[in-house]
């Protein structure tokens, strides 16, 4: 039995589902996951406050959530989880990338996602039903052009060496639009280019909402901004979604499944069995 603690602090679209990715039907018994999370925040205090609460939990593997680890918040919960001694794994969003690749000089490990861009937080667009549809299409999105599979693959990897004893190697990945594509197991070609265009879409819609919210000081010049980057991952979404009615089309979506053991096996037809 090995358990991961997964340590959220603020959100990018991937906090929302990261968990679950590992146990999707709720099956295996080779694992247990837990949650500690500073919610939406993500000053250094109450990072430093939930990581000391992970900290507590006796756990095999952490992994830290965020957007932009460089910030004061997330580099706090590293620092607290480090002292546990226990392997390290950071998942973050674009503008950390710089910082990123510094975490293996400290004995931890990156996945940063392209593609999981910021949202457009400002009070005069901004409200609860509009925040979670973002976040949707931002889950569809990062589920179809591959990047959750990646995170989702590493992770497991990882939680595998861990399982037969194995120091394990972390992973130093920047998941750029070519990686995810491979990793989606898209097989239409049309499916694959637009998957593409989509995660394309995605970085542009996190230029337009870090535009509208940090560089526009005109008030509605920062709402068509932050409007306009809402209706581009909107867009991004539909586009994702072609590109996965394509493979159905075919019947060659690809189900890679996880089984008790923590196993994994693939099958691609919808009435086909799963492979040994």
């Amino acid at each position: 039995m090995v358990t991961v603690t997964f340590v959220k602090i603020g959100y990018i679209g991937t906090t929302t589902l990261v968990e679950a990715l590992l146990d999707e039907r709720s099956a295996r018994n080779d694992l247990v996951m837990r949650v500690v999370t500073s919610g939406v925040k993500m000053d250094e205090d109450q990072s430093e406050e939930v990581s000391k609460i992970a900290a507590g939990i006796e756990s095999d593997l952490y992994v830290v959530i965020s957007p932009n680890a460089a910030l004061p918040g997330p580099t706090k919960a590293r620092e607290v989880l480090k002292e546990t001694g226990k392997p390290i794994i950071a998942i973050s969003d674009e503008p950390s990338r710089k910082k990123m690749k510094t975490l293996p000089e400290e004995g931890m490990g990156y996945l940063v996602l392209y593609g999981d861009p910021m949202i457009g937080a400002v009070t005069s667009f901004l409200d609860p039903v509009e925040m979670a549809i973002f976040n949707g299409d931002v889950l569809k999105v990062l589920s179809v052009t591959g990047v959750l599979r990646i995170v989702q693959s590493e992770l497991d990897r990882v939680l595998d060496e861990i399982k037969a004893g194995e120091k394990p190697t972390l992973p130093e990945i920047v998941v750029t639009k070519t990686r995810a594509i491979e990793a989606s197991m898209l097989s239409n070609p049309y499916a694959k280019a637009k998957a593409m265009a989509a995660f394309e879409m995605a970085r542009t819609v996190a230029s337009l909402t870090s535009e509208g919210v940090y560089k526009t000081e005109d008030r509605d010049e920062t709402i068509m901004k932050v409007a306009a980057a809402h209706e581009l991952i909107r867009e991004a979404a539909k586009l994702a979604d072609e590109a996965r009615e394509l493979d159905k089309a075919t019947d060659s979506v690809v189900r890679y499944t996880h089984f008790k053991a923590g196993n994994r096996r693939k099958k691609t037809e919808l009435y086909g069995k799963y492979e040994k």
